[in-house]
């Protein structure tokens, strides 16, 4: 048995790595070679070049394909670039302006990893003839009782589990991912010992097509004339200001708000919820942020066998910087599920994801329609 769970040697095993151009795409791919895997390095070219190349640390473009070729040349892999640039820009870019316009909080990474990298990717993976994907994520796959498990990073600081909870089951079952085990000073050490030239290159940014972190401007050139200003209205109905759009707002925000404080009141105001229908940006102290029941839709569920109405007690994460918090859920009809959380969570935001936990393991999650106080 080999280190990625075939019973064949290592270079009879052919595996496909997704390499971005950064540190941990380029270590992963490294660590196989090394170990003598037949290696094939396959990059994404996702969106134009000339966003890309106005942004530092931005991936799957310009500089970061060259970057990735350099690597497969000095570590001796082949390497092919594929542009998935048009469905990119439907499935990922496209829904991100259309959830802004909702009044939601969308996370494109996940729908990147969900729709490209982990569907599209991997079937050209297997057309390639491999036998696993693998990936630079800081997440670790364990063999369980019934199959391939998600679980958390050893780094705390680099698990990124809360990206990944849309893979399926068959999809877990063919990508591995060599870095889980691993600290990120870790993986610049190995840059640094197997010569790349990557090793001290700046992590990617989260949102990689966005080219200065405005993404009203991006939403605004993608649905030109969608963008339309309304109100900011207090919970209690009072009108305060008005806005440019609510693609400026997310649910939880304090700063920026644009209408500074309520004469002989001291409390800071928060947005609390977006009535995209309305135009309406509303607003209110902090308390009226607590919700204690989320509505979920999508669920991809990597847990236990659970029969809709059975409820189980779990942790959930509701945005990625926030710690796990104690919950119990229930799926429902339609793919669905309610989480009713066991303290009030502040912040929760439609369009983010609500990903389930026990322990270290990911058991599913979903994207999050709505919450009741």
């Amino acid at each position: 048995m080999n280190s990625l769970g075939f019973s064949k040697p290592a270079k009879d095993t052919r595996v496909v790595v997704a390499m971005s151009g950064g540190v941990d795409s380029s270590v992963t791919a490294a660590l196989l070679r090394e170990e003598g895997y037949d290696v094939v390095g396959v990059t994404l070219q996702l969106y134009d070049h000339g966003l890309a190349v106005q942004k530092p640390g931005a991936c799957c473009a310009g500089q970061d394909i060259y970057d990735a070729r350099q690597v497969a040349d000095r570590i001796g892999i082949p390497h092919y670039v594929l542009d998935y640039e048009s469905r990119f820009g439907q499935d990922v870019i496209d829904d991100f302006a259309d959830s802004y316009l909702r009044g939601e909080t969308p996370i494109p990474c996940v729908r990147c990893n969900q729709r490209v990298k982990f569907r599209d990717l991997l079937n050209t993976a297997r057309d390639l003839g491999a036998e696993a994907l693998a990936t630079g994520h800081y997440v670790r796959r364990l063999g369980g009782e019934r199959g391939a498990e998600l679980h958390r990073a050893v780094d705390p600081a680099r698990d990124q589990s809360y990206f990944l909870f849309a893979t399926t089951q068959e999809q877990l079952d063919f990508l591995r991912f060599p870095l889980g085990g691993l600290t990120k000073p870790e993986t610049r050490d190995l840059a640094e010992r197997y010569g790349l030239e990557v090793a001290a290159k700046p992590d990617s940014q989260d949102i990689c097509f966005v080219p200065d972190g405005s993404y009203a401007d991006v939403v605004a050139k993608l649905r030109p004339g969608a963008i339309e200003p309304g109100e900011i209205v207090h919970v209690d109905g009072r009108v305060l200001g008005r806005h440019e759009g609510i693609v400026h707002y997310t649910v939880g925000q304090r700063k920026g708000l644009g209408i500074g404080g309520i004469k002989g009141e001291d409390e800071p105001l928060f947005v609390v919820r977006l009535d995209a229908p309305a135009h309406r940006v509303v607003v209110g102290p902090r308390r009226r942020l607590a919700r204690a029941r989320v509505q979920v839709r999508e669920v991809n569920w990597l847990g236990p066998d659970l029969a809709p109405g059975e409820e189980l007690a779990v942790e959930v994460k509701l945005r990625s910087a926030q710690p796990p918090a104690a919950a119990t859920l229930r799926l429902a009809d339609g793919g669905g599920a309610v989480v009713t959380l066991a303290e009030p969570q502040y912040g929760v935001a439609p369009g983010q994801a609500c990903v389930v936990y026990r322990g270290d393991r990911v058991l599913g999650g979903g994207w999050i329609a709505g919450a009741e106080a």
